[in-house]
C-alpha cells in the first residue's frame, strides 16, 4: 500500500521534465495518488503531455491563473471528473525580466503588480477553489524560495512575490485548518529549472552551492518530491503554516565561503 492510496492531487506548474512541479507528481504518484495536471497554456501541452503519459494522467486542461474565469472553469471540470480533491501543488512562478536584475528601486509598478498576482495572488485564487473539494481535510502546498527571507542578488520583485507567497500560507493555514486543511510551502536550493534559467547570475549561484552546503551537494527535483509526499500524506496530518527546506542545509550558513578556503 501507498501513502497516498485513494488521493487525487491537482498540480499546477509542470512546464518539462526540469520542473519542481514534475518531481512532485512523479512522487506522488509512486505513492499511490492520482495525477491531475494543469498547464498555462496549449504550447505547453507537447511537452507535458509525454511526461503525463508517464504517470497515467489523462486530464491535462489549460488555465490562466491570472484570470478567475479559466480557474473557474478548470476545477469544474476537475470536480466533475474526480468529485473531490485531497492534494492541491502551487508551483507556479512568473515576474517580466525586466523585474529580475538591475536595482530593485527601478522597478515598475506594472511588472511589481504582475509578479506579486501571478507568484503569490494565484495560491489564494487556486486554494479558494479547491476547498469546498476537499471534504475530508486535505492538502496544500506551494514552493517558495531563500530569497523570501535573506537578499539573493537580481532576484529583486520575484523576492517580494516569495516573501508574500510565506506569509500566505500562514494565514491560508489559519483560515483553512477548520476544515483540516494543511497549507504549507517547500523552500527548495537552486534547480535548473525554467523560471531559474532567467534569473541573472543563476549559474554562479549554482556552480557554488554544494561546495558550501552542509551536505555537501545539490538537491534534485525527486528530493523536492520525497518532501512533498510528507506533506501530502497523513504523516504530517498535524504540520501547518511552516515553510520546510528542501536546500541540502544552505538556510543555516553565515557564511557561504567554501570550508577549503577558509
Amino acid at each position: 500500500m501507498g501513502l497516498l492510496d485513494g488521493k487525487v492531487a491537482f498540480i499546477f506548474g509542470i512546464a518539462n521534465h526540469r520542473s519542481i512541479a514534475w518531481g512532485i507528481a512523479k512522487e506522488l504518484h509512486a505513492h499511490g495518488a492520482t495525477i491531475a495536471i494543469s498547464i498555462f497554456n496549449e504550447d505547453m501541452r507537447r511537452r507535458v503531455a509525454p511526461l503525463a503519459e508517464e504517470i497515467g494522467c489523462d486530464f491535462i486542461e489549460e488555465c490562466d491563473v491570472n484570470n478567475d474565469d479559466e480557474i473557474d472553469a478548470v476545477f469544474e471540470k476537475f470536480k466533475d471528473r474526480y468529485g473531490k480533491l485531497d492534494i492541491l501543488v502551487h508551483s507556479i512562478a512568473y515576474a517580466p525580466r525586466e523585474a529580475l536584475g538591475g536595482r530593485f528601486i527601478d522597478i515598475k509598478r506594472e511588472d511589481f503588480k504582475l509578479t506579486m498576482e501571478s507568484s503569490a495572488y494565484s495560491l489564494i485564487a487556486l486554494a479558494k477553489r479547491a476547498e469546498p473539494l476537499m471534504t475530508e481535510g486535505g492538502s496544500v502546498m506551494s514552493m517558495t524560495y531563500f530569497a523570501a527571507e535573506k537578499y539573493i542578488p537580481d532576484y529583486n520583485a520575484m523576492a517580494i512575490a516569495k516573501s508574500a507567497l510565506e506569509s500566505c500560507t500562514r494565514y491560508m493555514a489559519v483560515d483553512m485548518g477548520a476544515n483540516k486543511i494543511r497549507v504549507n510551502a517547500i523552500s527548495a536550493g537552486p534547480l535548473k529549472t525554467l523560471a531559474a534559467a532567467g534569473i541573472p547570475g543563476f549559474k554562479a549561484l549554482l556552480k557554488h552551492f554544494d561546495a558550501v552546503t552542509p551536505l555537501g551537494e545539490a538537491i534534485t527535483i525527486e528530493d523536492v518530491g520525497k518532501t512533498a509526499v510528507y506533506l501530502a500524506s497523513d504523516l504530517s496530518k498535524m504540520v501547518t503554516g511552516e515553510v520546510i527546506y528542501v536546500d541540502s542545509g544552505y538556510q543555516v550558513l553565515g557564511i557561504t565561503t567554501p570550508r577549503d578556503e577558509m
